[in-house]
């Protein structure tokens, strides 16, 4: 028992803080595309965080399979390289049984992998889905800022305002930059329209415009000398109608109570890859016990970058497998079970390999002894 709980700590603690590094650089790297995001304008600023949130527990069903695989490499290969595994295997622990007592943390592991990918992530999943929904339908007053250039409809139309009230329905100092195309979808120069002041306008229908008041309008073409000025003391501008919907077409976001008993291909690869996160946990445990074995000459590294290899190998396969399973190209049957499979084999492979292998030298060297 005391050999078990410290084995375990050593697991644990390790996949803690590789867990957390690695948490940090891919949050790191979503935030930062979600902050220019906003920055544009195509993101809330103050749903940034909330967004975040949603998006956690997907992060970590994927986080939490590599923290364990990596945690039992670099737990255990320290302690093959201080010896102490040396000395647990002179007092009768066996590859075997290093195994159990590793699939027991693995098994509090694969349950939490479990919870988060047949439940947490798609109820995150469809959250987050829905506050892009509530995005689609802001107006560009809801993500306006003063004293700031806004790109718009895929960089087409460029806004400024010097000034907006704390309801933002009234402007000032208002500049606004968008690209005419003619009905053949080719550029046919600038627009460009300043005004001293404006402000929202709602028809009954439910219709947006921009009223500009005391202004000018630019038309012409950039690096030509055939512009148009017109001075206006009131010119309307139709806003796009915001695309209102709650609808979650989203694969990741679908709950599995849905997915079961479902025949549509789509459906299927959903509940196969959410199943096949909590077993790659045990399939990982069983590969990274035997490859965390180091001769304390060589150093706790030498094995670390062909596991990672092969680990991305066995995620890169199901992730292509799941892809096939979609466009029909694999049985629903077969699905992904057949790479589990592959990886089960090799994961027995190598835990029984190093005995089989010291079996055959013994029996050569005795041979050997034999003949002398």
């Amino acid at each position: 028992m005391i050999v078990f709980r410290y084995l375990s700590r050593e697991v644990l603690l390790t996949l803690s803080a590789v867990s957390a590094v690695l948490l940090v650089i891919i949050m790191s790297g979503r935030f930062v595309k979600y902050l220019a995001q906003a920055a544009s304008g195509a993101l809330d600023p103050g749903s940034l965080f909330l967004i975040m949130g949603f998006r956690l527990p997907g992060f970590l069903q994927l986080i939490l399979p590599l923290g364990l695989f990596l945690g039992i490499l670099l737990a255990y290969g320290r302690l093959y390289l201080e010896s102490e595994m040396t000395v647990l295997s002179a007092t009768g622990m066996s590859q075997q049984r290093l195994l159990g007592m590793t699939m027991i943390p693995a098994a509090g592991v694969a349950l939490i992998v479990a919870w988060l990918s047949l439940s947490l992530a798609p109820q995150g999943a469809m959250q987050f889905q829905l506050v892009l929904n509530k995005q689609d339908a802001m107006t560009e007053f809801d993500t306006l800022e003063p004293g700031r250039f806004q790109a718009l409809n895929d960089g087409s139309r460029v806004t400024y305002t010097e000034t907006l009230t704390d309801d933002r329905a009234n402007l000032g100092g208002v500049f606004i930059s968008e690209k005419r195309l003619g009905q053949d979808k080719k550029d046919r120069g600038i627009s460009v329209l300043v005004a001293d002041s404006g402000r929202q306008e709602v028809r009954p229908d439910g219709s947006r415009y921009l009223i500009l008041e005391n202004g000018y309008r630019y038309d012409g073409s950039p690096g030509m000398a055939d512009y148009r000025a017109i001075k206006y003391d009131t010119y309307g501008v139709m806003l796009a109608r915001p695309d209102i919907s709650d609808e979650v077409t989203d694969r990741d976001a679908i709950p599995t109570t849905e997915l079961f008993g479902s025949k549509e291909l789509r459906s299927i690869a959903e509940l196969q890859w959410r199943i096949s996160l909590p077993l790659l946990v045990f399939i990982v445990t069983l590969m990274a016990v035997p490859l965390s074995r180091v001769n304390p000459r060589q150093g706790r590294f030498l094995k670390l970058l062909p596991a990672i290899l092969l680990y991305m190998a066995y995620l890169t396969i199901l992730i292509s497998a799941r892809g096939s399973l979609e466009k029909g190209k694999l049985s629903p049957t077969l699905g992904l079970w057949w790479v589990h499979g592959i990886f089960l084999v090799i994961g027995l492979g190598l835990l029984y390999w190093e005995p089989i292998r010291l079996k055959m030298m013994s029996r050569r060297g005795q041979k050997e002894l034999a003949r002398g």
